[in-house]
């Protein structure tokens, strides 16, 4: 293990054990978070759902089967730490919102991790941004998710490719915009195929 893998270690190990917001967290704090330095894709996400806090796996439900089909990686290519790094937004599960669905990511976590963790990442060439809230922090401005991802190639340049939500949610939205099956996913499939 190199100097620069035990520093990420140490820092990792300073998330899984963080209690920045535990007083707000229904089901406790259980940070999900996996990466190595040598990782060449990043995927920033919301927030881990229930299904994701009991396993403390990352995408580890039908949202993950969705992304995964749309970066054609079957799963051992997608938890390959050394080859893919996953962080969400807000690293523990936020709770139900009561208009249903999950509450936002919790605002702590971003500010207080998300700099120092890429800093370990001197080799991430690609960033996918997924969901508006990943879009918001890294890309900034007033756009709407589906602005953003209409525009994914403006972005590509500074090394980031916007996603929606792969939820079930999306469903209808794909339907609504054909130009992501067509234009979006073919450049992010080979983009990723190029880099894994």
């Amino acid at each position: 293990m190199t100097g620069g893998d035990t520093g990420l270690s140490d820092l990792l190990a300073s998330v899984r054990g963080c209690r920045l917001c535990a007083d707000h967290l229904p089901l406790g704090p259980r940070p999900v978070v996996r990466m190595r330095e040598t990782a060449r894709l990043l995927i920033i996400g919301q927030a881990p759902g229930t299904r994701v806090h009991e396993s403390g796996v990352p995408w580890d439900d039908r949202s993950g089967e969705r992304l995964r089909d749309w970066l054609c990686l079957d799963p051992a290519a997608f938890y390959d730490e050394s080859r893919v790094a996953i962080m969400p937004m807000g690293f523990c599960y936020p709770g139900r919102d009561a208009k249903g669905g999950d509450k936002p990511p919790r605002p702590e976590c971003a500010p207080a991790w998300h700099d120092a963790l890429r800093a370990h990442l001197p080799d991430v060439a690609l960033t996918l941004l997924v969901g508006a809230y990943a879009q918001k922090r890294y890309l900034g401005g007033r756009d709407s998710m589906t602005a953003r991802v209409r525009d994914f190639r403006r972005h590509l340049a500074a090394g980031f490719l916007p996603l929606p939500h792969p939820s079930w949610r999306t469903t209808h939205w794909q339907k609504r915009n054909p130009w992501f099956d067509t234009e979006v996913l073919p450049e992010l499939r080979a983009r990723v195929a190029a880099l894994l």
